[in-house]
């Protein structure tokens, strides 16, 4: 979620830092923080710095919720603010003002109006709509490496086990030519009902709106499309001719509510796609997998850049391998051991050059950061919390970034948490660069709005920071320089940060692109994604 300043706040939260100590501005920041904006020293006096990035990089919000942070708050107010803000919660002119404030409950109403007095909102908006119908217009095609990998697909889904993954390189077009794929089905099935499983609402409603436009143009009749994740409805009667996009965690919430869910939509499926198809052996997942494709004639399509679950554990690997009958598609051209080679060369990929900029932060791992590191598939939380809390590590950071807006029109930022993102962009905005973010908690609006001011027309460099929200389902061809300050030893998760930044010209993209990881020499990571697509290739030959 995000706060968004209104124009007649009783007392604005910037006015209470003005006058506030300075410890405790020093207090909301974090001591690495503090320290990491006077090494950067932007040319003011460090402590008007301090309460300007305090201003945006603080969560109001959660002051307000916490007990003890919202006392300290309503302490810094002035006594006539104190009782203007316990008239506007319904004082009673015979209580003192500070009694009644700190005996009220602090309901999420209380707290919103604490909020508007200090000329802040919370910006939440609704969830799009649960399901229309629209009708098709054509434009649409496919290059030849697509049509190629397509007619190979299409041969396994008809025959034998009836299902197959789809591996293409992030940026080449997977979900489109996974379209194509569908409106041939629906075309020879008709009617006929695919469904789409995938998570998080950018992924889901990027598949819903690329639907739309491949059925404008291969379509034959009119046909539903029934958006459901979120909270939106699940009454899949209605559709008996179209393509329900479903999200995963949406499927499994709606089975345990009623048992026949999947079994009432499996009866109408007769192919059922997987995007990110890694995912698909996960228990949960793959028990909505199963109940969708019990019927004899139903197929299964899973559709991804990363055909692995590890970099390490085979086991898991084959797994996967097993769940799809080791039938995989990778993109071939003709003449060239690695396809990512000759698209870079023939311009469908941009030319990534990938550097690292060691930041030693001085953490050292204990014998039990060591063991978790070696029982998990990825960096665990407690040690990437750590280093997001270093001073060293994000001084490297936003000079990284800085040096890259001297080149780079759109600057892609993948930080190490939410925190972490609300930090950097804070100070990158002291330094005058456009600067936002996106998040789990930023609301549908501002989401959307900074995601298209990002990708829209203008010669002022911007960089769009995130975590946990752009590594799939999201298209801006305009960027050209992506900044990994989220250290992961998951190859799948960095192939899908670097594949945000690798379009090529022909796709719409850039000639060139700067891939730059701020690593750590006590964690792992990687650096090359022209590796990591042939990554998994032994796991998926025929026993």
């Amino acid at each position: 979620m995000e706060i968004t300043v209104i124009e007649s706040p009783g007392f604005p939260f910037q006015s209470v830092l003005t006058a506030a100590p300075l410890a405790y501005v020093r207090h909301l920041l974090g001591d690495h923080a503090c320290e990491l904006l006077e090494l950067l020293h932007v040319g003011e006096e460090t402590e008007v710095v301090l309460r300007r990035v305090a201003a945006s990089a603080v969560s109001v919000e959660r002051l307000i919720g916490d007990a003890d942070e919202r006392a300290l708050l309503l302490g810094l107010l002035p006594e006539t603010k104190q009782a203007e803000l316990a008239d506007r919660l319904g004082r009673e002119d015979s209580d003192q003002p500070d009694a009644f404030l700190s005996a009220l409950p602090w309901t999420p109403d209380q707290r919103r109006t604490f909020l508007g007095f200090l000329g802040l909102v919370v910006d939440r908006a609704p969830e799009p709509p649960a399901s229309f119908r629209s009708l098709c217009e054509p434009d649409y095609a496919l290059f030849p490496h697509q049509r190629l990998a397509a007619g190979k697909v299409r041969r396994l889904l008809y025959s034998g086990e009836r299902r197959a993954v789809l591996h293409l390189p992030t940026g080449v077009g997977k979900t489109r030519t996974g379209m194509n794929l569908i409106c041939d089905h629906l075309r020879q099935s008709e009617p006929g009902v695919v469904v789409w499983l995938a998570r998080g609402r950018e992924l889901l409603e990027q598949a819903a709106l690329e639907f739309e436009r491949a059925w404008s143009a291969l379509g034959n009749r009119e046909v539903t499309v029934l958006r459901m994740w979120g909270d939106a409805p699940t009454d899949i009667d209605s559709i008996a001719d179209g393509i329900v996009v479903l999200g995963l965690d949406k499927a499994t919430a709606a089975a345990k509510g009623d048992p026949t869910f999947l079994d009432r939509l499996a009866l109408r499926t007769t192919l059922t796609v997987f995007d990110e198809a890694h995912q698909a052996i996960a228990p949960t997942y793959r028990k909505t997998v199963d109940a969708l494709t019990l019927r004899s004639d139903s197929s299964l399509l899973g559709l991804t850049a990363t055909p692995g679950r590890t970099w390490s554990d085979i086991s898991e690997d084959e797994r996967l391998s097993d769940f799809f009958a080791r039938q995989k598609v990778m993109l071939e051209i003709d003449g060239y051991d690695n396809p990512v080679t000759a698209l870079i060369e023939q311009g469908y990929l941009a030319r990534p050059e990938f550097r690292t900029v060691a930041a030693d932060s001085g953490m050292k791992l204990s014998a039990r950061d060591k063991q978790a590191l070696a029982a998990s598939f990825d960096i665990p939380d407690a040690l990437i919390a750590r280093l997001a809390e270093n001073v060293q590590w994000n001084l490297q950071v936003v000079r990284t970034v800085l040096d890259l807006s001297q080149q780079h029109r759109r600057i892609l930022l993948f930080a190490a948490s939410v925190e972490h993102s609300r930090l950097i962009v804070a100070i990158l905005s002291m330094f005058g660069i456009d600067a936002d973010q996106v998040t789990a908690e930023s609301s549908t609006r501002h989401r959307d709005r900074a995601i298209k001011r990002f990708k829209g027309p203008s010669a002022r460099p911007m960089v769009l920071s995130n975590y946990g929200v752009l590594t799939t389902g999201f298209d801006a061809p305009a960027a050209s320089a992506a900044v990994v300050a989220r250290p992961t030893r998951s190859l799948v998760l960095y192939s899908q940060m670097v594949g945000r930044v690798i379009r090529g010209p022909k796709a719409g993209g850039t000639p060139n692109c700067d891939v730059v990881t701020v690593v750590d020499p006590a964690l792992p990571g990687f650096g090359d994604v022209a590796e990591a697509f042939t990554n998994w290739e032994d796991v998926w030959k025929a026993r």
